[in-house]
Formats: structure tokens, sequence, C-alpha cells
């Protein structure tokens, strides 16, 4: 798949961190062999954190993130080095890049990385500058037992070795995951139910959408498709029952009582539950919903920033099934896009969107951060499975 056909999301991230004036920038541009990032000698020039998606030749499609320096002051730069902890949540692949013989802030920051178990590379960069760049190399080894990798991203010097080695540090995981899992195999039949309302723009299909499909095409299934209303239709249409229905959540029900019984059945957004994030730990916390009152508070967390659409999800569907059945007392807070709160205590139950715009590691993250806070959290498809009674009855 070419670099505009892979979604950002689900590209490998990899998070170039360091002090101001490191060479962070210097070294996006010789790794990508572009004038990507902004090159500066004054210090703090990135501020917000920079995504840029490249090729990295054997890796596939890969977006870079340049950040603010980690050493950045005063008001502004400690409200930049937040962002630059941000980014850390969604980095699968971290570059520590120095060329200062004080590591101590490199070190603690390596301690963070070892924390979300995201694999990292030390590079002493400007090794064509510095008076003595072994005591540097020295002095992490003696700190960490890692052979820091030595280069100059000016003259592009080692450059090719951090190429290799982010191959060697690749997560085992990386790319084996399918959307349909074992749900499907070659030559299985699979009709997708797709309401097309005004969340699906005129002219082409939602994110999650498009994906499982380029998902089943990829394993050679026979891929058909309907609207809720020609459901009917299209199971008449087919010589027998399809093997599987994958359908939007918000029709889980309608689609459930009129499904074949020996077809299995799950939803768009259970598929990226389990692709994303944790869909046992979702299945699990959904329920939480029987323990709510009109006292409890939930956080509905989308991935995607955009205005409030009419029949919109998680703005409007989601909060009115829940107070429908808890009550209309319930408090409901919504955030959206990386708007997601550090203190998950006040809340008893997080619903999080199927997260088609996030990497596997931010939502991983955000998962991690809720059950440390044992604070349930499931998402948009499990949570509407649960509230129609059939959660225990589709496939996850």
């Amino acid at each position: 798949m070419g670099l505009h056909e892979t979604p950002r999301a689900n590209q490998l991230h990899i998070g170039i961190f360091g002090k101001r004036n490191s060479g962070k920038s210097t070294l996006i541009n010789a790794l990508t062999g572009h004038n990507t990032a902004l090159v500066s000698d004054v210090a703090g020039t990135t501020t917000d954190p920079v995504y840029k998606t490249m090729e990295i030749y054997g890796i596939g499609p890969c977006v870079l993130i340049d950040t603010a320096g980690y050493d950045d002051v005063g008001e502004l730069g400690g409200m930049r080095v937040e962002k630059t902890k941000e980014a850390l949540k969604k980095t699968d692949i971290a570059l520590i890049v120095t060329c200062d013989a004080d590591i101590d802030e490199e070190l603690a920051w390596i301690k963070l990385l070892k924390q979300q178990k995201t694999p990292y590379i030390i590079i002493i960069n400007k090794i064509d500058e510095l008076e003595d760049p072994g005591a540097i190399f020295k002095a992490f080894f003696d700190a960490s037992g890692e052979e820091p990798l030595m280069i100059s991203a000016k003259t592009k010097t080692g450059v090719e070795k951090i190429r290799e080695e982010i191959m060697r540090k690749l997560p085992e995981d990386y790319e084996a995951a399918s959307i349909t899992g074992h749900l499907v195999s070659e030559g299985d039949v699979v009709l997708l139910v797709m309401p097309q309302d005004i969340q699906a723009p005129k002219g082409r299909l939602i994110l999650p959408q498009v994906q499982t499909m380029r998902d089943l095409l990829d394993k050679k299934a026979i891929v058909t498709s309907c609207t809720t209303d020609k459901l009917d239709a299209a199971l008449s249409s087919l010589s027998a029952p399809p093997k599987l229905i994958i359908t939007d959540s918000q029709v889980f029900k309608t689609v459930y009582e009129k499904k074949p019984e020996e077809s299995m059945l799950t939803s768009f957004s259970v598929l990226f539950a389990g692709y994303k994030g944790d869909i046992k730990y979702y299945a699990e916390s959904a329920a939480a919903v029987d323990s709510l009152t009109e006292d409890s508070r939930v956080l509905i967390a989308e991935a995607c920033t955009h205005a409030p659409l009419e029949e919109d999800i998680g703005r409007e569907k989601l909060p009115r099934m829940l107070r429908n059945r808890i009550g209309q007392g319930l408090h409901i807070d919504i955030v959206s896009g990386t708007d997601f709160p550090k203190d998950l205590t006040e809340y008893d139950l997080v619903i999080q969107c199927g997260a088609c715009m996030f990497n596997r590691k931010y939502v991983m993250n955000r998962i991690d951060s809720a059950r440390s806070q044992k604070v349930p959290m499931s998402n948009y498809g499990t949570v509407l499975a649960y509230l129609s009674g059939i959660l225990d009855k589709i496939e996850l």
C-alpha cells in the first residue's frame, strides 16, 4: 500500500525528542531527504509537534513527529513541553537526540519511555562539531548500558544506521493486525450494512467503512453492501447467508433482528475496538452501565474534532440512549481530539469512539490511564451493543 493510501493513524509513529538545538529538525530533513522541518540556529524554533508522513525503505509509510525541546523554559515553554509529552503518547518508536554531555534530562525521558514500554534509540548528533563525542557516548553507556548511535544529521553521516535500528526496534506486532482478524477468510461472503446519514458526507464513505473494505479485499473475501432499508433485499439476493454481517453500531438491534441465524454479526466500531484498543476490557467495562445513576458522570471521548451534527452518535444518540435508561439527570461530558483529561477519577464510565483517527499506541495509552485509575472504559459500538442487549450475541 502506497504512502498516500495508508491512513496516518495506521502508520508507524516515530517521535524525535531532545533539547532545543540538538538537531531534531535537521535529523528529520536528513531522514526524509527533504527540507521537511524548519531549521534555525535560534533555540525553540519548533513549537507545537509537527507530524510529517514519509516512506522509509523496508518499513513503509511512517509518521515522523518533530517536537519542541523538552528543556524549553517560561510559561510558553512549559506549554510546549506538555505538547511534547502528549506526542510521546502517540509514539511507537522514539529517537532521543542529544549533543550535550549533560544527559540528566535525556535519562529522565528514557525512564518515561521505559515506563510506557516504548522502544527508543539514543542518538548523539553533531559529531562533526563536538569536541569530545566519545565522552557523551561513555556517559550514556555507563548510565544505561546502551550504545548510542553517533551521527551528523548535517552531513548525513550515520543516518542510514538510524533506519537500520528503527527496523530492528519495530514492535513485534507491527502490521500483523487485521481489522477483521480471525472472523474472515478467503472466499467468505461479507455483508456491510452502512447507513448513509448526515455523518457520511455526500459522495464518500466514512473512514472505518473504507478501511474495513480494504481489509476484506486484501483477504480476498467477497464483499457486498447495502443501506439499512435495503437489508432484506440484500439478504434475499444472496444464494446463501453471509458468513459475517458488519453494521454501523447505531442500527445494531435492527440488523440483529433481521440477520440469518447462521450469520455472525459485528460492527465497524467493535472491530476497531479490537484493532486499535482492548476489546475484552471494553466489553467488561460496558457492564458499568448497570451501575450508573442520575448522580453518575460519564465522559464521551471523540477522536475527531468537528462541529456537532444532527443525530451525531457521540453527541446526540449515545447520550440520549444512556439518559433514557439511567435518567435525564445523568451528567455527560464530551471531549474531542486530544483533549482527554489526565484525572479520570470523577467519572464512572469513559466511552471512547472507534478511534479510527488515532494510532493504537495512543488509544492504549488512554486505556492504561483509565485502568490505573480504576475507571471503566468502553467504546461506542460495545456500549451500544450492551444497551441493545446483544453484546453477548455478537462477534468481538
